[in-house]
């Protein structure tokens, strides 16, 4: 039975192999990206519900970014606070300014989706570039490193939404998580299968939202106006990624474990709708992780080997440092991964309890 055990680990440990090196290695391994700047017209949106405070601050820095040709498309979704007026005031303050007013829709009440729908229909441009209200562009050529990968044939191009450096565990954890996640629909994105991008940083063709009919087909899930369509319209064909660091954006985390728990129980619950091949390449990778951590404790704990279970450890830990850590390097999160054995284990048990939790109650979405 022991012996099975092992077999089993060991099988484990090789299915992560493939994992990072394989898959994760493709993003990981690759070299520097080459910007080729073009003079695309851009429509830059962003939607905001009670963001007054966000938007006074992030607004005047994506007005004035430095692109020949784009528009700053604000969309006002029925906020009750003073997010509306700011936008009125920013719309008379930089001539590549419009906004976009969302009342209250009984049939679609406090849905983000359509609102940005209102808010794709009225952009001028036939390429749009999405961010959220919180998000800061990393500089002033965001607009243009996101463009520079747009081609004839690429026309989804998936960025990276970070978060700021603070101090403390958990702001490593969040930005470990981002981390990790970036990596995989990177990776799977330059293997030509995408499978979702995030909105603080995403930029398509306006064609391809009406090849798909937009969000409908996921209108009434709350949340996924980015991974659920990038899910839904991104192939190996028509996506591409952004990775310079002149490409981010940036974000204020979450200052307590609640709210960021919050946070991921909206996104893993949106994971559930995606196509059947990635529920369950990353329902593997997550099984894969906890047997890596359950299995050598059964072993150990009968005394199986401990010199070979250690040595299948160490070659673990050895190819996942170094393909994450060449990783980080191009994301600029190296410092994510000095506590990577801790992170990833407080990580996956925070996982598994956002799983039990969203399997007893719902997540709360849009505010």
């Amino acid at each position: 039975m022991l012996l099975i055990t092992f077999c089993v680990f060991a099988s484990v440990v090789f299915i992560q192999f493939l994992y990072y090196v394989l898959v994760f290695g493709k993003f990981a391994f690759s070299k520097p990206q080459k910007s080729t700047p073009k003079r695309i017209p851009v429509s830059v949106i962003v939607c905001a519900k009670n963001e007054e405070e966000n938007v006074r601050k992030f607004v005047p820095i994506l007005a004035e970014q430095d692109y020949p040709d784009f528009e700053l498309v604000l969309i006002d979704d029925a906020s009750s606070d003073g997010t509306l007026e700011l936008f009125e005031e920013f719309e008379r303050q930089y001539p590549n300014v419009r906004l976009v007013k969302v009342e209250n829709n009984e049939a679609f009440w406090g849905n983000k989706k359509y609102a940005l729908t209102l808010g794709i229909k009225a952009a001028r441009k036939e390429y749009l570039l999405f961010t959220d209200a919180d998000c800061r562009p990393a500089s002033k050529d965001w607009i243009r490193e996101m463009t520079s990968r747009f081609t004839q044939e690429k026309t989804i191009v998936l960025g990276y939404g970070a978060y700021e450096k603070l101090p403390g565990f958990l702001n490593k954890l969040v930005r470990f998580e981002t981390l990790m996640t970036a990596v995989q629909y990177f990776s799977w994105a330059k293997i030509g299968n995408p499978y979702m991008g995030v909105g603080r940083n995403l930029a398509y063709k306006k064609e391809e939202f009406f090849k798909v009919n937009g969000f409908i087909e996921h209108m009434k899930v709350r949340s996924g106006d980015d991974d659920l369509f990038i899910n839904q319209a991104a192939t190996g064909k028509n996506t591409t990624i952004c990775r310079t660091p002149e490409s981010f954006t940036y974000s204020e985390p979450k200052k307590s474990f609640k709210e960021w728990f919050t946070q991921k129980r909206r996104h893993v619950s949106t994971a559930a709708h995606y196509k059947l091949f990635d529920q369950l390449q990353l329902g593997l990778f997550f099984v894969v992780q906890v047997l890596f951590f359950i299995l050598p404790i059964v072993l150990l704990a009968f005394q199986f080997m401990w010199i070979y279970v250690a040595a299948i450890i160490g070659f673990r830990y050895l190819f996942t440092w170094i393909t994450l850590g060449l990783a980080a390097g191009k994301l600029k999160e190296k410092d994510t991964i000095y506590f990577f054995p801790i992170m990833e284990i407080v990580l996956v048990i925070v996982q598994m309890n956002i799983f039990i939790t969203n399997i007893f109650s719902k997540p709360v979405h849009w505010k």
